[in-house]
């Protein structure tokens, strides 16, 4: 007797997204993504690897757990600020504010008089109450926007002062190709290069100034030191000079950090005389993306009420997140900055002893060596500890379903450094690192010997 197959029973599109167990998922991720995931286990219903009755599970158990493609990983490389993940993660209070940021807010309104508001006027009172030094505060959307702004306004505005005095040691170039002097020239300025590579004197930059300059500019080198033979100018003498000095301290740190003497601040470079200040917010300050802009009231006026600063403005969910940073609680790039090696240690005891055995090894608790990242404190070595495990792990816990976990393969042996993983997200490290060593294990009993 001759038997139907029974792909030929394969339902239609519209069959299965009316389907009960879609109606959740569609009100949550939206119809295109669940049509898509429906299409593929139609498609497998039709090679026979699914049958007609199982298309709605099937479909719904290939469906993303948000609608947005990006994906929480724990951060186990060692490296605090790490740009590849994102930078500074965000603290609770600024997750929060998010949210709340997310829907209808007072961005623009005065609700006491039902008028139109400063926008982003409590933001702006945090980050003035952060760096009392400063005259005056703004923000753009990121660090290069910052600069731009500065540069279109001093530099290329109806003054006729297009020059910009930089020395040739801080002409640098930082992540994905990105140089400051196309930056600059890429609105208007014309650059005067001086000193040398590695040494540069306060004389250089006084022969420089002229009436076509706009302003000096100092650059912190990002991601790299120059040492030996060397001299630099600093921000008290430049100071002397007859035009503003703008100084981009790039990482974005307001005060002095005990565990960063090098690195400078916005608050001690205003005091040395600057009269501009830029920097990043989602470096060592630990907010959203922003560029922060600090300096004298007059001139932060000018650069917000430039026709450029609105091609530059930030959102409110950016306004929101910032002001949560600066007001709330310790954020977790301060927290892993400031974390105890004997405490990062003992939280790697314990997670190696929950992990125990694993193929190829045993998992170990190490002392490790962190770095700041993201362009700030070159050089500087945080003490840390870390769970070292096979090298081969690597791969399957980047890979992993559930949570990925990025650490990094140092001297054949895979390091899950603790300096910036969130202690909540310890066990969580285990469960990932049980799973993937338990799929290793299977994968290598199915290898045939030999």
């Amino acid at each position: 007797m001759h038997r139907e197959d029974p792909r030929r029973r394969t339902p239609r599109t519209d069959v299965v997204l009316a389907d009960p167990l879609l109606a959740e998922p569609r009100a949550r991720l939206g119809d295109a993504i669940v049509k898509q995931a429906v299409s593929r286990a139609l498609e497998r219903c039709r090679a026979g690897e699914v049958t007609p009755e199982d298309v709605p599970a099937a479909a719904h158990a290939a469906l993303p757990a948000y609608a947005a493609s990006l994906r929480r990983v724990v951060n186990a490389t060692g490296v605090v600020v790490h740009t590849n993940l994102g930078r500074a993660p965000l603290s609770p209070a600024a997750v929060e504010a998010l949210t709340v940021a997310a829907g209808a807010t007072d961005v623009e309104l005065d609700l006491a008089t039902g008028r139109r508001g400063r926008r982003g006027r409590s933001a702006m009172a945090a980050l003035a109450a952060a760096v009392p030094d400063a005259g005056g505060v703004h923000v753009v959307n990121n660090g290069a926007a910052a600069l731009a702004l500065v540069t279109c306004a001093l530099a290329a505005g109806r003054s006729g002062r297009r020059d910009v005095v930089i020395a040739r040691g801080e002409l640098v170039e930082i992540g994905d190709g990105f140089r400051i002097p196309e930056l600059l020239e890429s609105v208007g300025a014309r650059l005067r290069e001086v000193g040398t590579t590695n040494r540069v004197r306060l004389a250089d930059y006084e022969a420089a100034v002229d009436d076509d300059v706009a302003f000096v500019l100092k650059v912190h080198p990002s991601n790299f030191l120059v040492s030996g033979f060397t001299s630099s100018v600093g921000v008290r003498e430049l100071a002397t000079l007859p035009v503003p000095v703008v100084v981009d301290i790039g990482s974005g740190l307001l005060a002095p950090h005990p565990r960063l003497p090098d690195e400078p601040s916005a608050s001690a470079v205003l005091r040395d005389g600057a009269d501009l200040v830029t920097a990043s917010g989602d470096k060592l300050l630990g907010g959203p993306q922003c560029g922060l802009l600090l300096g004298t009231a007059e001139l932060v006026e000018s650069l917000r009420r430039h026709p450029f600063a609105r091609a530059l403005r930030v959102d409110k969910l950016t306004l929101a997140a910032l002001e949560a940073t600066l007001t709330g609680p310790v954020p977790p790039v301060a927290a892993a900055l400031a974390a105890d090696p004997a405490a990062l240690r003992a939280r790697a005891e314990t997670i190696a002893a929950a992990i125990g055995e694993v193929p190829g090894g045993v998992a170990e608790a190490v002392d490790s060596t962190a770095a700041v990242g993201g362009g700030g404190a070159p050089g500087v070595e945080l003490p840390s500890a870390a769970v070292a495990l096979p090298a081969p792990l690597a791969e399957a816990l980047r890979l992993d379903d559930r949570l990925p976990v990025v650490g990094r393969v140092e001297r054949g042996r895979l390091l899950l450094d603790l300096v910036a993983v969130d202690p909540a997200d310890d066990a969580h490290l285990v469960e990932a690192v049980r799973r993937c060593a338990t799929r290793c294990a299977d994968r290598c009993a199915d290898r045939p010997a030999g």
